[in-house]
This record gives C-alpha cells, structure tokens and sequence, in this order.
C-alpha cells in the first residue's frame, strides 16, 4: 500500500548557483571575512553555533545589524536552563527593526480572504497606520507591559495592532475567532488584558460566523478589560459590527488620527507577546517570549534557514491561534512582502491555496503536513493546473510529513523546489529542525538541525544517540526559549513542563532519529508512543501506513499499558464515505502494519469512528484519548474547550466505559 523509494537517493540537490547566492553562503563568508572563522561545511557551522554559543549569537547580533539605545553588557550572563540571561543591558524593540524597511518600494503585506478580493499595503501605508494605532492605544492609556489581546482572523489590522503594540512596549496575544468563549477566556484572563481588538465574525467554508454574542461574553469575562476595538468584518458599519457591546471604540477612530511612529526601548528580555499550550489537560499554559530574543531567532531562521530576501514573496497558512502567525509576520523583518489568506484551505476546493499562490508571485509556500496529504489524496495536480514558477520553497510543519507526502510533492507540484520539512514548537515560536537550501532533500527526512539549537536523542539514561530514536531534547539554551510562564512565580509548571525527565536539558516531548548524514526524523510526540514489548514506535509512522488505504480518510491510534503488564493496542479510523470497515479491509490494514512497522505494532482491534479529536491547532488528541481508555473521566484526561471539534471525544468517552465493563467481565 506504501509507495516504494530509494531513501538514498535525494529526491532534489541545490544547484551550485543556488548555493552561492543563498544568505547562509553570504553569512559564512561574512564569519570568514570579519571574524576568522571558516567553515568548510554546514555542519561545521552547525557545531560551532552550538558550542561557541556567545560567538555564534553574537556575530548574529552584528551581521543583522542590531539596532540597540543601550548596549549590551554580555552575551550570555547565564547558561542555566531555565533560567538563562541573553544580553543584559540591551534595549531595543522589535518593530523598529521591522520599519528599517519602510523605504522599500514592493509591497509590506498582500491579502485575499473568501469575502473579499485582493487587498495590498504599502510599507508607508502600514506605516502611517500602526503608528496611528500606537497613538490610538498612548490616549486609552497603554503603556509598556500592559497586555493587548486579539480575537481576529489573518488580516491586515491583525498585524497593524500587534506592531503598534510592540512598538509601545506592550505585550500582544491573540486567538482566532474560530475559538469558542470558555477557550479565550481560559487564555486572556491569566494575563489581565487592558485592550481587546476584536472582529464583529468571520467567514469559513463559505459559511458566515457572527461572533458579537461570544465578544459581549468575553466582555463579561474579563475584568480587567477597559476597552474594546472592533474591526467590522461580517457587518458594513460600525454600529452594526458592535451591536451589543459595551465600551467599544471604531477601529476607524484610532486610524483617524495619524502620529509619527515611536518605539519605546525595552530590555531584551521584555516580553513581545504570550502563546499558550494546547490545554488539552488542564489550563492552557501561557507562555512568555522576550523582544530581543524572537527578534534573533526569526532573523536567523527567516534569513539563513528560510532564504527568505527583501522582496520576497512569502506566505504560511495559519491562523491567528497558532505560533506560525507570529512567525509568518515576522517575514517583515528581513523586508519580505508576507502574504495573508483568511478562509478555509479546502473552499471552494483543494486548489484554493495553490490558485493563491499562483496569483500572488508566491516565493515562499508554507503549510501543514496534514495539507499536502489531503491534496495527496485528493489527487489534484497544483503543478499541471497553475503557474508555480515563482515558487522557490514549499513548507511543511504541524506534524511529520511521511516519504510519500515528499515524493507526491516532486511528482505533482513541482521538479525544482526546495521542500523544507520542519519541526519546533510554539514553546520557542521557531524550529529545532528544519530545512537549508545548501543541502539535499531525501524522501521523509528533515535536512537538519537549526542553527543554535542544541539538538539531540537522548535515551531514558540520558545517553546521546545517534541512528536511533530517542528524545529530543536541547542541551543549550536558545535566546527565544519562554521567559517564564503567566502566573507562575516560582517557575513549577516551567520546570514541569520540559526539565523533569533530565534535569537541566529541554524535554520536548518528541521522538526524533538524527540519521548519520545529519538530518533527522520526527516519530510523533514521545508521551503517545507506541510501546509494545519494548519496542518503540512513533504513531506517525503508524498513521503513514494506515492512511496510504484510500478507503482512510483519518486514523488514530493509542497504546494502553493494563494492570498485570499486557498491552492494549486499538486503532481507529475514519472511512471515506461509501466504504466499509469489513473483513477485507481490516484483515489488509493488519498485513500492511506487519509488513510495513512490525508483528509487535499490529493492532488488536480496528474500530471505525465518525472524526478524530483535535486540539484547537489541530493536533491529534492522542494522549487525551490515552487517558481515558485508561479509565480517567473526562475533566482530568481533556478539556472540551481546548479542542476544534469537541463532540468527537463523545465517542472515546462511551467507548472507555465498554472497555472498563469488558475489563471487568474478564476479571
């Protein structure tokens, strides 16, 4: 059922014009030139970014050209993690490095949404509002650390409020409007917002979603919140758009009043903005990233990962709740032109996004694993049906892409493009490992680790491996690690989350494989490993197997450790419409499992569901799930609020308590 592959071969190698005018090449001759330092290759580079980390991230701070009121004092004044000091004595602020653009003639941000054509600003466009919006937001009273939040899509006024708001030295968080009550609530009231940017709704799969009656009960919810700016969207006026609320000031009012934009010099480590875990288990945790060190590490990953050059046309498909938002605007930063798609991938079919990037001059096309797969499946032909020849880069993120999502990819889209698979995490709004156009791509393999981040496989012994799957863990610390998380003082949840396995090493909670020419394989998060009579599997490569069936639209799978030491194995899978899980098709998904994984990885029972449960960004819910066939209720094994499509855990619940009653009847 798996398309067959030589993993040997690369299924495409930059050219040599390619590799000599791509930023890494020009960064490396500049560390010859200016600090004695040659590197005969990229892991070279690598290894000393991550062990000279004061040489490394400093030379970044010169060859960006870091423009500081204050200097710093230090590079790094500690290496504990947490705990780890960057740059004291600095101050800077992020969206002054933006604007050293605002003289470039192409333009800051392209738009195009299901309700409305395209929309595009001009640098001194962006720039008159968001210094507009500063001023608007100085006279209700903002200063520096106050919080500004926003329920709005991907549109432009997204990224006008966010610069003003770091302009001002405030910090910014965001959901999307597709985000019921009690989720936004969970989020924004942790962190005491004094402003709320808001639209009236928004519109999804061709369906509109007026959301006025969440926004008076986020109103409610929020005691601290002082004011409320909504964005019409939905609705023509600014009366129809606030109908219902209180406290409302027009966006329209603050762009009226134009003013010079200013920066307030903070500290390096101020905080830009709060993200949030997925709070599949419990209170989203609200996690703190510092001004100058996302400003760092964007430049380094946007700049000499991404290839990403002043002009350039780059886009990632994301909402505004999940880190690749923030990742997305901070293109700005080396002058690219970030493109803004609000809508559902899928409407009114597959080729919306490839249409898109078609019509915009897309350089850059960032999306979800779980995208390509369904174009996969969908069998669309992007390359045959439109002109991609701008397009230079395609990305994938949000969960492993398998081989064959790879060679669909060279196969339908396009011969010549770098396909630059990578996997982070919103707890440095950045990635561990991803692509570099110096280097070959093989099929299912990431081409390696970022630079300056210290990654490695560990084993439960904390050994270092390599060619086996481990861990993954940091051992360095990296300027955008949180600096702490929202409402917890003596940092216990900080330390929880990611050094109680190895204590002063980042736990990430994936299983990674760093192959012998250094790149490295994401097996799926390590807390949902499949772990059958010792042997360890990721669930992705499960899931690459069962969903190559065309009759699969979605799978999930689970392993339960019993009382007494047996192990549980179901699988569940969502079915195209028509088919049917009968003999035939259980007894092929079985043979493919033990074909293709192992004997050990064969499931005991496969049980078809209506949809899998996703979390809000939409991860699948395996741990949850997990959890309750484990026999937790529900409030201590998932909340609702965190998931996109809630009703889907109703089947999980049901099915927990006839496996308890099939439990106890063996007994």
């Amino acid at each position: 059922m798996t398309t067959s592959f030589n993993a040997e071969q690369p299924l495409w190698e930059p050219s040599e014009e390619q590799k000599q005018q791509a930023n890494l090449t020009h960064y490396m001759r500049w560390l010859a030139e200016q600090r004695g330092k040659r590197f005969s290759s990229r892991h070279e580079l690598w290894e000393w970014s991550v062990t000279d980390l004061e040489g490394f991230w400093s030379s970044l701070w010169d060859y960006f050209q870091i423009q500081a009121s204050q200097p710093y004092t230090q590079v790094l004044a500690s290496r504990n993690m947490p705990g780890a000091r960057w740059f004291p004595g600095a101050e800077l602020n992020y969206a002054q490095h933006v604007f050293r653009n605002a003289t470039t003639a192409h333009p800051a941000i392209i738009f195009r949404s299901e309700r409305e054509g395209w929309r595009t600003l001009s640098w001194a466009e962006l720039e008159q509002a968001v210094g507009a919006v500063a001023q608007g937001l100085r006279q209700l009273g903002v200063r520096r650390g106050d919080r500004v939040v926003a329920y709005l899509p991907n549109i432009p006024e997204t990224v006008i409020a966010f610069l003003a708001c770091a302009s001002l030295g405030a910090i910014w968080s965001s959901c999307s409007p597709d985000f019921g009550t009690s989720s936004v609530v969970d989020r924004f009231k942790q962190i005491e917002p004094r402003v709320l940017f808001a639209v009236d709704g928004y519109q999804y799969n061709g369906r509109p979603f007026d959301r006025r009656g969440v926004l008076a009960e986020l109103q409610a919810a929020l005691p601290t919140l002082e004011h409320t700016v909504v964005i019409p969207y939905l609705h023509s006026t600014p009366e129809e758009a606030s109908a219902g609320l209180s406290k409302v000031i027009p966006w329209s009012t603050l762009l009226a009043q134009p003013a010079p934009l200013a920066f307030e010099q903070v500290p390096f480590e101020h905080p830009l903005w709060v993200l949030y875990s997925s709070g599949t288990t419990g209170l989203p945790k609200a996690i703190v990233q510092g001004q100058g060190g996302i400003l760092l590490e964007h430049l380094k990953v946007l700049a000499l990962e991404s290839n990403l050059k002043p002009g350039d046309r780059f886009f990632w498909f994301t909402s505004t709740g999940w880190m690749m938002w923030n990742f997305l605007v901070s293109g700005l930063l080396v002058g690219a032109t970030i493109l803004l798609y609000d809508g559902a991938p899928g409407y009114p079919d597959l080729n919306t996004l490839w249409r898109f990037a078609q019509d915009s001059g897309m350089n850059l096309f960032g999306t979800s694993a779980a995208y390509i797969s369904s174009c996969m499946k969908a069998g669309i032909e992007p390359g045959q049906q439109f002109d991609l020849s701008q397009l230079r880069c395609l990305g994938s993120t949000g969960s492993p892409l398998p081989p064959e999502g790879f060679r669909w990819v060279y196969e339908h889209v396009k011969r010549d493009l770098w396909l630059a698979s990578v996997s982070g995490g919103t707890d440095v709004c950045s990635a561990f490992v991803g692509g570099c156009i110096l280097l070959p791509v093989y099929a299912g393999e990431i081409q390696c680790r970022a630079l300056g981040a210290r990654v490695e496989a560990f084993d439960e012994e904390g050994r270092s491996l390599i060619d086996e799957v481990g861990e993954l863990v940091v051992t360095a610390p990296m300027p955008s690690m949180p600096l702490f998380f929202w409402n917890d003082p003596d940092n216990r949840r900080y330390r929880e989350s990611y050094f109680e396995m190895y204590p002063g090493v980042w736990r990430h909670g994936d299983w990674i494989r760093i192959t012998p020419r250094g790149g490295a394989i994401i097996y799926g998060r390590s807390d949902s490993t499949i772990n059958r009579q010792g042997i360890r599997m990721g669930s992705s490569e499960i899931y690459r197997v069962v969903e190559s069936f065309p009759e699969v639209l979605d799978s999930l799978i689970v392993g339960v450790e019993r009382p007494g030491g047996s192990y549980y194995l179901p699988l569940f899978v969502v079915l195209r419409e028509g088919a049917s899980l009968d003999e035939d098709l259980t007894r092929r998904l079985k043979e493919a499992l033990r074909r293709e994984i192992s004997p050990h990885h064969v499931p005991d029972e496969i049980i078809a569901i209506p949809e899998v449960p996703r979390t809000l960004s939409g991860k699948k819910m395996e741990v949850p799930v997990k959890k309750l066939l484990l026999g937790m209720p529900l409030e201590k094994a998932a909340s609702p609020d965190a998931m996109s499509n809630p009703q889907a855990i109703q089947f999980f619940i049901d099915f927990a308590r006839q496996l308890q009653a099939r439990s106890g009847s063996s007994n």
